[in-house]
């Protein structure tokens, strides 16, 4: 854990966030807790079985959800190490993660069950792309990449996957129950109008980027909608009709009782020229063609049926590539009133709104960056994937956790062939050695990462 300079770190929000709300919520940081990426969940393998990375390892945080009905986090991993290339069971753990009810600091998880999803008959929802997996790129199949990730008031689980983009609604022991009805245009199409879950910016050029699908999910404070945002703009939208430049993210309205869409509404990521202002310094800037395909969205969290929290970044900081430092990890608050409903509306050509189309309102929260480094942390870990909100603490305020992807802290080629990262985090050398193999002296694997904050919402 890291201790030091916490206790004087306090971030209030900027201006009121919207009518009404005299002010925005309070966060203090209170710990940051790393976990070897090594760690196992609790798949039980045959006797004799040795621990690998594309059978037991744990993976982290591509969402995290806090059950208060039976005091459980939840923590979801995508498609594996493999990076859709590599067959693996995708599945969910239920974690107990220990905290100090009086000021929020954490201990390490710990993996109490993990649980496959399953579509009867032993048969597990699979990691492998597509094409891979059923072999024909338009058949989304078993194939399942899972990002976002809810838990119903009937103990059910949602879960929003990248691939299609889809939504899939499982019972607690993780067996398949139904499929959302995907609003048309979110599915990915090729020039002659065929769906194509894999291809890239080449041969797809309608709907969903390649890799960009569905990332986080969340049911309203009522529980009867859910929702679920895309990670980046759909591949047609944006300057010059090429997602890459846009800057317009679509969040999509699901009713919870029939499973179909009722509305889609614009959030706008924040401007590459905003950002590389940060640091006028640095000649490490963002490029045009990096507005929606290096900044996005990660997670969503409800606050009431019309307000939530969302967590906006850049693909920067420590993971399994090597990239810049960090310019933009930040929590927003969201609000659905006034917004338009574009279900029906194309968004192509500009980053600009037609003037009758008004986006979700948008307020700054949390600046991630700025708490981790008045901490004193050195790496900010990438991929800031996963928001909580959990239980009350008895200062009144919540603990709140925000976690992170690394990845399996496994990179592959291009032909499906699997390395393991290391790092040496002073000296920052890396290496890649064979999958399960260990790492050379002074280095390890990138580890997964809770932020945990001790947030004051009744301000």
């Amino acid at each position: 854990m890291i201790r030091s300079a916490l206790t004087a770190v306090l971030l209030a929000c900027a201006a009121p966030a919207f009518a009404g709300h005299a002010s925005s919520a309070q966060w203090t940081l209170t710990d940051i807790e790393e976990t070897p990426a090594t760690t196992r969940d609790a798949v039980r393998l045959p006797p004799g079985t040795p621990d690998q990375a594309n059978l037991n390892r744990f993976g982290f945080y591509s969402d995290l959800t806090y059950n208060p009905r039976d005091g459980y986090w939840y923590a979801l991993s995508d498609r594996g190490p493999g990076g859709g290339v590599i067959d693996y069971a995708t599945r969910v753990q239920r974690l107990r993660i220990p905290f100090d009810r009086r000021n929020g600091r954490i201990g390490q998880p710990v993996v109490e069950k993990t649980i496959l999803f399953t579509a009867g008959r032993g048969e597990t929802f699979n990691g492998l792309n597509p094409l891979l997996l059923n072999g024909d790129a338009s058949k989304l199949g078993m194939s399942f990449d899972p990002e976002g990730f809810a838990i119903g008031r009937n103990g059910h689980f949602y879960v929003a996957d990248e691939y299609g983009p889809s939504v899939y609604e499982f019972a607690p022991n993780g067996r398949f129950l139904r499929a959302f009805a995907t609003p048309d245009n979110l599915l990915p199409r090729n020039a002659t109008g065929a769906l194509d879950y894999v291809g890239d910016r080449k041969s797809v050029v309608s709907g969903r980027q390649d890799n960009r699908g569905f990332e986080g999910l969340s049911f309203n404070a009522s529980g009867d909608k859910l929702y679920a945002v895309m990670q980046d703009p759909l591949t047609q939208e944006g300057a010059s009709n090429d997602g890459r430049r846009g800057r317009n993210v679509r969040i999509v309205e699901f009713d919870a009782r029939s499973g179909r869409s009722q509305a889609q509404y614009v959030y706008q990521l924040e401007p590459i020229a905003a950002l590389n202002a940060i640091d006028p310094s640095s000649d490490d800037d963002f490029s045009a063609t990096n507005q929606g395909r290096s900044i996005g969205l990660s997670a969503i969290h409800a606050l009431s049926d019309r307000e939530f929290l969302v967590l906006e970044r850049d693909n920067r900081g420590l993971g399994v590539e090597v990239t810049a430092a960090p310019l933009h990890k930040r929590v927003y608050r969201i609000s659905l009133r006034g917004a338009s409903n574009v279900a029906q509306r194309s968004l192509a050509g500009s980053n600009d709104l037609p003037a009758d189309v008004r986006p979700v309102a948008k307020a700054p929260e949390l600046d991630i960056l700025a708490a981790l480094r008045g901490a004193g942390a050195r790496d900010i870990p990438e991929k800031l994937e996963g928001l909580a909100i959990g239980p009350r603490l008895r200062n009144g305020k919540h603990l709140v956790l925000i976690g992170s992807d690394n990845d399996y802290s496994v990179t592959q080629t291009g032909a499906g062939e699997q390395f393991e990262v290391c790092v040496n985090r002073g000296s920052g050398e890396r290496a890649q050695v064979p999958l399960d193999g260990d790492c050379p002296s002074g280095m390890n694997r990138i580890p997964g990462t809770l932020i945990a904050f001790a947030v004051d919402f009744r301000r």
